[in-house]
């Protein structure tokens, strides 16, 4: 149980327009409960505000209410002791939640658990351009802990192009971005401290927080508004976090995109607690469509506010390269770096000549990325609408997924099932939630080219079939409740 208390008001928002008839009200009202937790909405461990104030503001009797929690508590989905009140939790599955990562697809599998593209024409150049020059560099020893001097200052470049002034000193070349991510984290979080998560939220950044003994505190995305739950960073428990670890362009698995204002907002909010920002921005030059992109989230942050910012070749690269990189001041850099010689010395020094050179070729790949990734998104959405109504998404304004939630009540982890014996992987929505609740989301790359779709698709709406789904799809999607933001 944490101490972040649910006020009967935020309470009575998130249950909305439940039904009253057809069933009793107390069984109706710990459905609706129990769904906002299984859907990610009501966080696991929150405090549910008292009967009497509960049953008050929503009209009932204390022993309506009463009975709800006593059902919520006979299903797993409350927990109470005397005097602590109760709070939400789930069914107890005598395992952790486990850590997911799939072997490569074997022939005749298609995966859609990656969301990672194929690489561009560009890298065999890179790499042949990269072999030619690797002569220049074989009289020395091949490590550099902090990166190739050249990458460093072309991502430099790249990050005062995009409003937030940097040096090469300022930079570190990272084997990917997850090391960058838990290098970051590992500065400051110790076994018990809080650490900002976003929920959903990028699975192996959830792991990077558990695997140093962090405790995640989640914020809700809201897939549907694309905004982060302000008030969220705002509590007393966010005020005490350690750090935090954020996805705001293009979240995955989201897409929402965090604006200035909100940026600048929680920005100031995590420097006023002295918490240190981890921002993973290896999606930020993703964006599908035209219109200007927020400054990056370290240009709001106040100054000498500790914020540490992650980007990767991964995503509009290639993701075979495993170079990533972060940048924050020059003296969390020299730390950072000294930490990173004591897990591999230095990145492989080829794969930096070979990103160096797709740098200069940015500008072409990120057109030929946006061309392919909005081709293949618009073809998924227009499919999905035919083929399977009754899935909710939101088209992205950037990224490589869509969030698709399931009708109330349908399981992705069922979906996910019937797909593996249809030769489709997919990833379930509670490997996205950092409380094992998410069940009825599912998460849809549209890295494929987008003939591929139109043959996977059908396989899906089958999987959906097989799985006991189809029953909800009579061409009308169910109306859907907005998170509180």
């Amino acid at each position: 149980m944490s101490d972040r208390r649910l006020g009967v008001r935020e309470l009575a928002a998130l249950l909305g327009a439940w039904p009253t008839s057809g069933v009793p009200a107390y069984a109706a009202l710990a459905a609706r409960v129990r769904l906002l937790v299984l859907d990610g909405r009501l966080p696991v461990g929150v405090r549910l505000p008292p009967e009497r104030a509960l049953a008050t503001t929503l009209g009932l009797s204390r022993t309506t209410v009463s009975a709800a929690y006593d059902v919520l508590r006979e299903s797993g989905h409350a927990a109470s002791r005397q005097g602590s009140g109760t709070w939400t939790s789930l069914p107890s599955s005598g395992a952790d939640v486990p850590t997911w990562a799939p072997e490569p697809a074997p022939a005749g599998v298609t995966d859609l658990a990656h969301a990672a593209p194929s690489a561009p024409p560009q890298l065999h150049a890179a790499y042949t351009a990269a072999l030619e020059e690797l002569p220049l560099h074989l009289p020395g020893s091949g490590y550099d802990y902090r990166g190739l001097l050249g990458l460093r200052e072309a991502l430099a470049e790249r990050f005062t192009e995009r409003g937030l002034p940097t040096t090469p000193d300022q930079v570190l070349v990272t084997s990917g971005a997850l090391q960058a991510v838990r290098l970051a984290l590992s500065l400051v979080v110790r076994a018990g401290d809080r650490v900002v998560v976003e929920q959903p939220g990028y699975p192996n950044g959830l792991d990077a927080v558990r695997d140093l003994g962090g405790r995640p505190l989640v914020v809700p995305v809201d897939p549907r508004t694309g905004r982060w739950h302000l008030a969220s960073f705002e509590s007393p428990a966010a005020r005490s976090a350690r750090a935090a670890y954020l996805v705001p362009d293009f979240h995955n698995p989201t897409g929402a995109l965090m604006d200035d204002d909100a940026r600048a907002r929680v920005a100031q909010t995590l420097a006023r607690s002295g918490a240190l920002a981890v921002i993973d921005e290896t999606l930020a030059e993703l964006a599908l469509e035209d219109g200007p992109l927020p400054a990056p989230f370290a240009r709001h942050a106040p100054a000498g506010a500790p914020v540490v910012t992650v980007g990767s070749a991964s995503k509009i690269f290639w993701g075979g390269l495993r170079i990533g990189w972060l940048r924050s001041d020059a003296t969390t850099v020299a730390r950072l770096a000294a930490l990173r010689s004591r897990l591999d010395l230095a990145g492989p020094l080829l794969e930096q000549l070979a990103v160096l050179h797709l740098m200069r070729e940015l500008p072409a790949v990120r057109r030929l990325r946006r061309e392919g990734l909005r081709r293949s998104r618009d073809t998924l959405a227009t499919l999905l609408r035919d083929q399977l109504p009754s899935w909710r998404f939101e088209v992205p304004a950037g990224g490589q997924v869509l969030w698709c939630g399931l009708p109330d009540g349908a399981s992705s982890t069922a979906v996910a099932t019937a797909a593996a014996d249809l030769a489709v992987r997919l990833t379930p929505g509670t490997r996205f939630a950092a409380d094992g609740t998410l069940e009825s989301w599912l998460r849809l790359p549209f890295t494929r080219p987008a003939d591929d779709l139109a043959r996977i698709v059908p396989a899906l709406a089958a999987a959906w079939r097989a799985s006991g789904g189809a029953g909800a799809d009579r061409g009308v999607a169910p109306e859907v409740d907005a998170f509180v933001v």
